[in-house]
């Protein structure tokens, strides 16, 4: 045993920042991880889509605060996959392409939500909010992102809207883009613009899509 105790300590840090940096580092790795698992196990019919949205939601919330406080540290997810041999391909699609849990996605489990009149209102309200905030030049991130997926939801508990609907294809757009932008990004004005003018349009494509005794 006294040979042992001649070996020198190994640390893998120097100081308080950088020991924070590997607790991040392993965050990230869990998450990522984690989301993986969660998604073979959707897939797999082991979560029901009631348990899965919000796990998976609370997942990608999570990974996209750790990715803006990362962004020096690791400005490339994928690559930081890559040196710590991650192979993890439904992860990146929900975390880094997708940003959306699949069952809002993919109109899954939210559809048979009940109340088609508290949904179309839902929606109504989601659209004025967003298209206000955007007016009010709210065009952080983590301002709009969180209104796109909420309308994206709401949109999702209509029955009568398709998965193409005009609405949630460029809704989801949106979020797909934004999600690959840090939390303090802002769009540029023409961004801004455009997002306003697919909000509008999508918005009365809504509007007449509805039956006409609504």
């Amino acid at each position: 045993m006294a040979a042992y105790q001649d070996v020198p300590e190994v640390k893998l840090w120097n100081d308080k920042r950088e020991r924070e940096m590997y607790e991040n580092f392993a965050d990230l790795f869990a998450i990522i991880k984690t989301t993986e698992k969660l998604e073979k196990a959707y897939v797999r019919d082991v979560i029901s889509p009631k348990d899965y949205e919000p796990a998976c939601a609370k997942l990608i919330a999570q990974f996209r605060t750790l990715k803006t406080s990362l962004k020096d540290t690791v400005p490339d997810v994928e690559r930081f996959m890559a040196a710590y041999k991650m192979d993890c391909p439904a992860a990146v699609n929900r975390l880094i392409v997708s940003g959306v849990p699949a069952t809002v996605e993919h109109k899954g489990a939210s559809s048979s939500d009940s109340g088609t009149a508290a949904a179309v209102a839902e929606c109504v309200q989601h659209y004025i909010t967003a298209m206000d905030s955007l007016k009010l030049n709210m065009v952080a991130v983590d301002q709009i992102h969180p209104l796109l997926l909420d309308l994206l939801s709401s949109l999702n508990r209509v029955p009568q809207l398709t998965p193409d609907f005009e609405g949630n294809v460029k809704t989801r757009d949106w979020i797909a883009r934004l999600n690959k932008m840090n939390a303090a990004d802002e769009l540029t004005e023409q961004q801004a613009r455009q997002l306003l003018f697919d909000l509008d349009s999508s918005y009365n494509a809504f509007i007449n899509s509805l039956p006409k005794s609504s």
